[in-house]
């Protein structure tokens, strides 16, 4: 038949050692699958078909008929390479790693190290390499950004701030305020393949701009609530201070506290005219570089992720109303977000991290 090959001739005896091996739990897996290449070749199978069984590529089903023809039940072990097994000076491979900040010659004109380029470099095994990077935690492939904060108000700033999520002063309010600018709305230009067993969602790669917003938004602390939002074409000291008159209506006959960066439209002299005018609302600013203080830039990351980072939006409108759609069914089952860290951890932590970058 076209779907068989000539049957593999066994040595007297060797079908029953070799079903034995199929089943033996003493033996290795790798160990009993090319017995059973064997008895399957014995049986008249192709190498394709043995293959499908034992998940073999075709020149290793070859591989393990040949060694049976030449060897017997003997030639399917693994074999033992003569000499002495290297030993890895592992301290050695570390410090070329970590060797001029971590960064390769320049001459090798590549920007980190992988593991099978340092295996070459070594003359060692790509995955002994993985494994001693493992043992270390060393990752050269991982990169994180930074950037230490230059505020020379920091500890003050940083101290109100979260003075204000451990401890909001009673009877007021505490919201925290910022601008996610420049948001697309993009459209696909084909349409979107749909989600069904064995197969994800597909989009497009190339998509069309269809003009940008800016989402204002104010979140309660107390609440975990969005308590005004609004969507403007500039991100100047006019719509903040728009905004900041409906986060004010959005909290009437109470003290309000707004927590903002230090974005210069934040510290117009409108805004300080603004504040003036309604002595009941007090600004506090974090410190420079120090954004990540800000809670709202919490919900802007979760709607960034649930709503704009897989939609199609027709235009601008078309976006907005996503966004509104969004925001109305996020307020519905909003909780607060926890803040845990005191000040003089986070201080702390930012001075211990200036240490050791500047020691290294």
């Amino acid at each position: 038949m076209a779907n068989h090959a000539k049957p593999l001739p066994l040595r007297e005896g060797d079908r029953e050692i070799l079903e034995s091996m199929t089943r033996r739990k003493s033996i290795g897996a790798s160990v009993a699958l090319r017995a059973r290449t064997v008895l399957l070749a014995a049986g008249g199978l192709s190498n394709v078909q043995i293959g499908d069984v034992t998940g073999f590529s075709d020149p290793t089903v070859r591989r393990w008929r040949r060694r049976y023809e030449e060897i017997g039940i003997e030639g399917l072990n693994d074999v033992q390479r003569p000499g002495k097994p290297r030993e890895i000076d592992e301290l050695a491979l570390i410090a070329d790693t970590l060797a001029n900040d971590g960064k390769p010659p320049a001459e090798l004109g590549i920007l980190h190290w992988s593991a099978r380029i340092m295996a070459e470099r070594q003359g060692i095994s790509f995955s002994s390499v993985g494994r001693i990077w493992r043992r270390w935690r060393i990752q050269p492939h991982r990169i994180e950004t930074f950037k230490f904060p230059t505020d020379p108000a920091l500890e003050a700033k940083l101290r109100d701030v979260v003075g204000l999520y451990l401890s909001p002063p009673e009877n007021a309010v505490v919201v925290s305020v910022d601008e996610k600018t420049q948001i697309q709305a993009l459209s696909r230009t084909q349409a979107e393949q749909p989600l069904f067993p064995t197969h994800p969602l597909q989009q497009s790669h190339d998509y069309k701009r269809n003009g940008t917003t800016t989402l204002f938004a104010a979140l309660d602390v107390l609440t975990g609530k969005l308590s005004a939002n609004a969507f403007y074409q500039k991100r100047t000291n006019v719509e903040f201070v728009d905004f900041l008159n409906q986060v004010a209506d959005a909290h009437p006959d109470v003290e309000l506290h707004v927590i903002c960066d230090n974005y210069g439209t934040h510290k117009h002299q409108n805004v300080k005219d603004w504040l003036a005018a309604n002595p009941r609302v007090s600004m506090h600013f974090t410190p420079t570089s120090c954004s990540w203080l800000n809670m709202v830039e919490i919900f802007f990351g979760i709607i960034t992720r649930q709503c704009l980072k897989r939609g199609t939006f027709s235009s601008v409108a078309d976006l907005q109303d996503a966004m509104e759609r969004y925001i109305e069914n996020y307020n519905k089952d909003a909780k607060p977000f926890t803040w845990t860290k005191s000040a003089e951890y986070l201080l702390g932590k930012m001075k211990r991290k200036q240490i050791i970058n500047t020691e290294h």
